[in-house]
């Protein structure tokens, strides 16, 4: 049974840092790609990171590019996002998904391309 469980999230001030942590288990990930998403009040879901697990190529949405990194540490099976200067507009529920795709790079950026999701952790960024 695939399990993605989300870690990190809470309250931090505008232009502040903070790591989410994906650990991933039930499979080996290694032909997949690991993405960030977001969700805020209203809105739809929205990409926002992924990583090639086994070459680690990294992709980012034009809104944090710059401003957040992922990472994988292969050993214990999680993916890291980084996020810096943070912003009020980047409050929402950050949702890690794994995505088997194996045609060209970027994969598609749609969640309804990705596999498997975890349950979500909450950001909340006061101004």
């Amino acid at each position: 049974q695939v399990q993605l469980v989300e870690s990190g999230g809470g309250l931090v001030q505008a232009g502040g840092s903070l790591r989410l942590s994906c650990t991933a288990s039930g499979r080996t990930f290694s032909s997949y790609h690991m993405g960030w998403f977001r969700q805020a009040p209203g809105k739809e879901r929205e990409f926002v990171a992924a990583i090639r697990w086994s070459a680690g190529n990294t992709y980012y949405a034009s809104s944090v590019k710059g401003r957040f990194t992922i990472s994988r540490d292969n050993a214990e099976n999680t993916v890291y996002l980084q996020m810096n200067s943070l912003k009020p507009e980047d409050t929402a529920v950050y949702y890690c998904a794994a995505q088997q795709w194996g045609g060209s790079f970027p994969p598609p950026r749609s969640p309804s391309t990705y596999d498997y999701w975890g349950q979500g952790t909450q950001l909340t960024v006061s101004s």
